[in-house]
Parts: structure tokens; C-alpha cells; sequence
């Protein structure tokens, strides 16, 4: 019977230190308020150039980020293999978009692909779309019907280009690559360079995987869509679901530029979608590669029954759930004490660029209704558990 319950399981990578630190982590997180105003503190600081590394690095750092390169993650690597649990190396620097910072990003990611290639424990490379071009061109290139300038067109190929070379490694190397979804307004061009790299290098198997943020309205069907495209085309679909990190942006965006709003006008609806998402790819798994990417208990478990029902075995390699590092280990190794795929997205890049990405996790850990009550209340449980246990 499986169960996120078992906190043994879920914090048994943790030392008594590590476990004290998480709990010290979210009773913070759970306080907007003080969560807000030490995000504005940190961003003035690297505004100023003040130095944070010092406070940052062994606190919030440490717990959500793998290290500052590839090297320095391997502890973090090696210490989720004695427990079945992945990882997925995320080079996660933000906001960078001259041509130096671009091709720094490339050659990291290449330096990534060829590391999960050479290691068992890496089962897949990723990457963001915005680390590859101007926001400008990808908005651009996004909307419908736009006048496009050979200026534009030219640093839309050099998108293509960039993106092709990420394909062509991960294919070359056999590591399946997951290309993070973006803005609304950003993800149409996104979403046609990927088809193209699906129809190129997913004809043996899935190598590259688009991902579908369910919090948008439109993205069940095109789920549907992209699976007609992959039946006519003859080649494999890899599809990374998540619920959608951006809410508040989107619908702000909508309402001041006056256009539909395109988000799910509920949670309720978002969920609908999300499980019915993973419904339809299990009715075509002969198709569809499916990667779970998700902190919701009840989506998790629900694929899990919907792989029992249809006698898929739980290590099959067609499927995976993943949450981020730092987050919802009672999902991951409760999943993977089972015997099922499971990975752990893991951060890494320099304290100062990586801090963006912790400013997003710190408030997504508040907003999202009962995250980090649930967290605090596992942490709580264990730590009494281990009390008891001495």
C-alpha cells in the first residue's frame, strides 16, 4: 500500500542537524511576511554588492541547492543513490542574456548532458529556454501574427541553433533532456523549436520532453494536439507535467494588457486537468513518456494506481516522478522505498546568480495552501519519532 506517511523513510538521508535546520527553514517559510522582507533584504544586498555568501551557503542554500558546480553536487548525488532517489542536475542561474552569459550557460548545460551520461545516477539533463535568449525574442517570435524583422528572425535561429545543440548532445549521449516551460507569452515559440527537436531526435525513443504547465487553461489540449503530431510524425512524445509556478504574473499581465486571461480559474480546475493529463498518457503509453513532476500527494499516488491498474510495472522506464531538492521528500523516498522512478531536481550555480531561484521557492513555499504546514508537520513528527527512538 503506498503511503507518504512514513517519515522514517522520508528523512532517512537527513542527519539530526539537517532535519533541525529544515525545521528551522519552514517555521521561517511560513511566515509571509518575514519571508517577503528578507527577500527584498537579500536583494538589496546583491544589489550593493554586499557580501551574503557567508549566511546564505550553510542556511537556505544548503537545503534547496546541490552546490555552486557539478563537482560540488556530487555529495548530494551520491547520498540520494543509497536510497533509489536520482537526481537531475539543474544549472539554475537567472537572468542573464548577453551573448557571454548565454554561451557560459551553454556550455554548462553540454558540461551537464556529458556528466549524466557518464553517470547511472543522473537519468536526465534539463534546461530553461529564457537562459538561451532575449525575453524580446521570445515574445516576439510568440505572437501571433507579429511583423518580424531579419534582426529578429536571425536571433530567433540562434535560439533554434542553441536549442538543436542541447538536443543533439543529450541525443548523442542518450540522456532524454526536459526544456522547462516559461511565461505564457513566451511559450508558443518555445513549444514549436521543441516539436521541431521532438520530430528530429524522438524517433528511436524520447530524448527530448516539452513541459506543460496545467495551470493554463489551454495545455489539456495540447497535450491532445501534440500527441496526433507525434502519431502523424512517427516519433515519440516526452511530456513533463507541472502545475505552474507563475500565477500571480499571468493574471496581473492579462488584466493590464487586456487580454484572455489564461490561466485555470481555480485550483480545483488546474488539478482536473493535471490528473486528466496523466490519465491520457497512460492510455497511450506506447506513445507518450511520462514525467511527473509534481509536490501534490494526490497526483503522485494517483498515477502510481493508474500504473497498477493498467499492469505497468513500477520501474518501468516510460515513467518518473520528480519534486525539487529540499522539497517533499515524504513523495520522493517513500516512492522510491517502493521500487518506482523517482528524481530530485537539483539546483546548482553561485550563491549570488542562484538566488533568484530561492527567492521563488521561499514564496512558493507560502503561497501554496498547506505546503509547508505539511513540511513543518513531517519534520515535527520525525524529529519526535527519533526523540523517542534514543
Amino acid at each position: 500500500m503506498l503511503s507518504f506517511n512514513n517519515t522514517e523513510i522520508a528523512f532517512q538521508s537527513k542527519s539530526n542537524y539537517q532535519l533541525f535546520r529544515s525545521y528551522l527553514l519552514f517555521k521561517l517559510i511560513s511566515k509571509a511576511g518575514l519571508v517577503r522582507l528578507t527577500n527584498r533584504l537579500l536583494a538589496f544586498a546583491l544589489n550593493i554588492n554586499f557580501p551574503i555568501k557567508w549566511a546564505v551557503k550553510p542556511t537556505v542554500y544548503a537545503h534547496f541547492v546541490g552546490g555552486e558546480s557539478i563537482r560540488e553536487c556530487d555529495p548530494a548525488v551520491r547520498t540520494l543513490e543509497k536510497y533509489r532517489v536520482r537526481a537531475i542536475l539543474d544549472y539554475s542561474v537567472e537572468g542573464k542574456s548577453s551573448e557571454a552569459d548565454i554561451q557560459h550557460a551553454l556550455e554548462e548545460t553540454l558540461q551537464s548532458i556529458k556528466n549524466a551520461g557518464q553517470d547511472p545516477n543522473i537519468p536526465f539533463a534539463v534546461f530553461k529556454p529564457t537562459a538561451f535568449t532575449s525575453h524580446t525574442v521570445l515574445e516576439t517570435m510568440s505572437m501571433p501574427g507579429a511583423t518580424i524583422s531579419k534582426e529578429m528572425a536571425a536571433e530567433a535561429d540562434k535560439f533554434r541553433e542553441r536549442v538543436n545543440t542541447l538536443c543533439k548532445a543529450a541525443f548523442e549521449a542518450n540522456v532524454p533532456i526536459l526544456i522547462d516551460a516559461e511565461d505564457s507569452w513566451f511559450q508558443a515559440f518555445i513549444d514549436q523549436v521543441v516539436e521541431e527537436m521532438m520530430e528530429k531526435y524522438n524517433h528511436a525513443e524520447a530524448i527530448v520532453y516539452n513541459t506543460l504547465q496545467m495551470y493554463r487553461h489551454d495545455r489539456l489540449d495540447f497535450l491532445k494536439q501534440s500527441y496526433e503530431k507525434a502519431v502523424k510524425g512517427n516519433y515519440y512524445l516526452g511530456i513533463k507535467f507541472v502545475r505552474g509556478a507563475y500565477m500571480e504574473k499571468e493574471r496581473e499581465r492579462a488584466a493590464e494588457k487586456a487580454y484572455p486571461d489564461p490561466i485555470q480559474p481555480d485550483k480545483e480546475s488546474t488539478d482536473r486537468d493535471y490528473n486528466a493529463g496523466l490519465a491520457f498518457c497512460m492510455e497511450h503509453l506506447d506513445r507518450i513518456r511520462v514525467f511527473n513532476g509534481t509536490h501534490n500527494e494526490y497526483s503522485s499516488a494517483y498515477l502510481a494506481e493508474l500504473m497498477e491498474q493498467k499492469g505497468v510495472e513500477k520501474n518501468d522506464p516510460r515513467i518518473w516522478f520528480a519534486q525539487l531538492f529540499g522539497m517533499s521528500d515524504h513523495i520522493s523516498f517513500n516512492l522510491a522505498n517502493q521500487g518506482y522512478n523517482v528524481a530530485k531536481y537539483l539546483p546548482y550555480g553561485p550563491v549570488k546568480h542562484v538566488m533568484p531561484y530561492l527567492f521563488r521557492r521561499a514564496e512558493e513555499n507560502t503561497s501554496v495552501a498547506g505546503q509547508t504546514g505539511r513540511e513543518l508537520s513531517l519534520i515535527i513528527t520525525e524529529r519526535i519519532r527519533r526523540r523517542g527512538r534514543i
